[in-house]
């Protein structure tokens, strides 16, 4: 199982807990937050670029190609009905380059991600709410 805790700190901001790792969740300054960590959807995009770049460099390591200074970059747009993150595209940038003959592996290798297979397969979300009721 893997799991964070999140807790409200106060305005926008919240604390994000993994282990012994913490994150801070805000809202730029036009949407009442003080701007001081990134906001959900872009926390969702660096778990996609992290995960993409990771089965990147794991593909290149294992087949002897320099993967020194790999890049990824992640975008979506924000589309309605119902509103939602959509149209995602994972640019890597690989700066020693890579034959072709890699080109089909490297992919291979980047759609094993957990991260982007979540997302392809729309997982089951459950809600539970632990709250006194009829205060």
């Amino acid at each position: 199982m893997v799991e964070v805790l999140v807790e409200h700190l106060g305005a926008v901001q919240f604390e994000i807990r993994a282990r012994q790792h913490t994150v801070i969740c805000d809202q730029p300054l036009d949407s009442n937050g003080d701007d001081e960590g990134m906001t959900p959807p872009e926390l969702l995009l660096a778990s996609l670029g992290s995960c993409a770049a990771f089965y990147a460099v794991d593909y290149l390591k294992r087949n002897q190609i320099l993967r020194d200074g790999v890049k990824a970059r992640v975008t979506a747009e924000k589309v309605k009905g119902p509103f939602r993150l959509d149209n995602f595209k994972i640019e890597l940038k690989i700066p020693g380059g890579i034959e072709e003959s890699h080109l089909q592996g490297l992919e291979d290798a980047v759609h094993r991600c957990l991260i982007h297979n979540t997302l392809l397969h729309p997982p089951t979300i459950s809600l539970v709410i632990n709250a006194p009721v009829g205060m």
